[in-house]
């Protein structure tokens, strides 16, 4: 059954249009609230949320929706995703719930739900939940209304447990590290771990003000990262997004490193000490085939998943894998966390730059990336990848890429856009072939 509500990561929309309003946020508490009520204990359910101005709005109404249903609820204000996932489980709540939409501009919201394990919900659970917002959800009786109440140690138990993740017998002495928090959740908590761990700290992108969060800074706008770290002679940056749950690193050249890098570098170090699970690691689709050969080079696989981050947990934790993320900078390192955490993936990458003595250039630059091309194609309507034309075009493209390159193609989840992805050794043979799919697809849609 397909979902309403839910998308591939929780709830997202236009704060005050669609179902981004105070009215649905109320309604997906008490949903969820009646959904997790198991049992005969007083039930707890965290909140966490990043910096943006819709965040108080969103936060007030799903209180209201929570406590209506007879969960007291947790206040943990500003904290990235991650620390929510993990302060809901070692809380030993029933629910955590992360109010942000992540990298997305400000004027947008969106809402997370993790199960008491910390792992974000099963599509059955979110199911069950839409189901139950568009139902009728039996309150709680007067004597039965559950309390609100603010946490004050939160970031500073995130703190804790994220510097617990970085090797004990190594330090950050002696780098300079520049750290881009995106105006987000974690504005105070990453500069603080750093600092603590004894790196000197350049702060970028930690003046939130309700509108500016991702606005020209962190990990999906990294201009203003590169020039910090070269014009400050930084060892290396690293670029948080709004919630956290994301990384890009800068090195000292001012290059930016991409999570198929980060990964590659992380999953090296891991396979040297023996501690890498799984005999490689798992990615989308849409990584690198460098990082493939890369990693077989080393007797490392690569398995391959959708896009999105819960499908590559889904993978991880079915076959027994840990370490695994996206191209984009969402890194799962389940040794330490149930979801990507763009902190400790950073201690990672730092502590292999501090075991290897070298400049962050020559560690993180594990493999030379094959040409790789993206193309949209905009549809009005139909299914022109079911189009005899466009299966053709499509089969002898792959057919041509065979043993030198892959094709990817995929519809948007959330447009009416075709996605079409090649890659290979040739990077005139990568654009042609791209070119002559997007005109097939384009002939079918017209």
């Amino acid at each position: 059954m397909a979902r309403k509500y839910f998308g591939t990561d929780g709830i997202r929309g236009t704060t005050n249009l669609g179902a981004m309003t105070a009215a649905m946020a109320m309604k997906v508490g008490m949903a969820a609230g009646a959904h997790f009520r198991r049992g005969d204990h007083r039930h707890r359910v965290v909140i966490g949320k990043d910096t943006r101005l819709s965040g108080y709005m969103l936060e007030n109404a799903m209180v209201a929706g929570f406590t209506s249903v007879g969960m007291d609820v947790v206040l943990l204000g500003p904290m990235p995703t991650p620390a929510v996932a993990m302060l809901t489980h070692s809380m030993r709540a029933d629910l955590g719930v992360m109010i942000s939409a992540s990298h997305n501009p400000f004027a947008d919201n969106g809402i997370k739900l993790f199960g008491p394990d910390g792992y974000k919900l099963s599509d059955e659970d979110e199911l069950a939940i839409e189901a139950l917002i568009e139902g009728d959800v039996a309150l709680a009786a007067s004597g039965d209304i559950g309390r609100a109440r603010r946490v004050e140690d939160a970031r500073g138990r995130y703190i804790h447990f994220a510097k617990s993740t970085f090797p004990e017998d190594l330090t950050l002495d002696g780098l300079k590290i520049v750290i881009d928090c995106a105006n987000g959740a974690a504005y105070q908590a990453a500069p603080s771990a750093l600092w603590e761990l004894g790196a000197e700290v350049i702060a970028i992108g930690v003046t939130p003000n309700g509108k500016n969060i991702n606005d020209g800074v962190g990990s999906t706008a990294p201009d203003t990262l590169c020039q910090t770290v070269v014009a400050s002679g930084a060892h290396i940056g690293i670029a948080l997004d709004g919630d956290a749950d994301r990384l890009i690193v800068v090195d000292e050249t001012g290059h930016v490193v991409d999570g198929d890098q980060l990964m590659a570098t992380i999953a090296g170090g891991w396979a040297r000490q023996g501690r890498l699970a799984g005999g490689g690691l798992v990615a989308t689709v849409m990584s690198n085939l460098g990082l493939e050969r890369h990693l077989a080079a080393q007797g490392l696989g690569l398995v391959r998943t959708k896009v999105g981050d819960r499908y590559v947990l889904e993978k991880m934790r079915a076959s027994g894998y840990n370490v695994g993320g996206e191209q984009s900078g969402h890194i799962i390192l389940s040794d330490y966390a149930t979801t990507g955490d763009g902190l400790v993936a950073a201690l990672q990458v730092l502590a292999e730059i501090v075991r290897a003595g070298a400049p962050a250039s020559e560690v993180l630059r594990r493999f030379e990336p094959l040409p790789q091309l993206l193309k949209n194609v905009r549809f009005k309507g139909g299914k022109p990848l079911e189009d005899a034309r466009v299966k053709e075009v499509i089969a002898a493209a792959e057919a041509e890429l065979d043993g030198k390159g892959r094709l990817v193609i995929r519809p948007s989840g959330t447009e009416p856009v075709i996605r079409v992805m090649a890659e290979g050794d040739d990077r005139g043979q990568v654009e042609a072939v791209v070119d002559r799919v997007c005109d097939a697809v384009r002939e079918a849609a017209a």
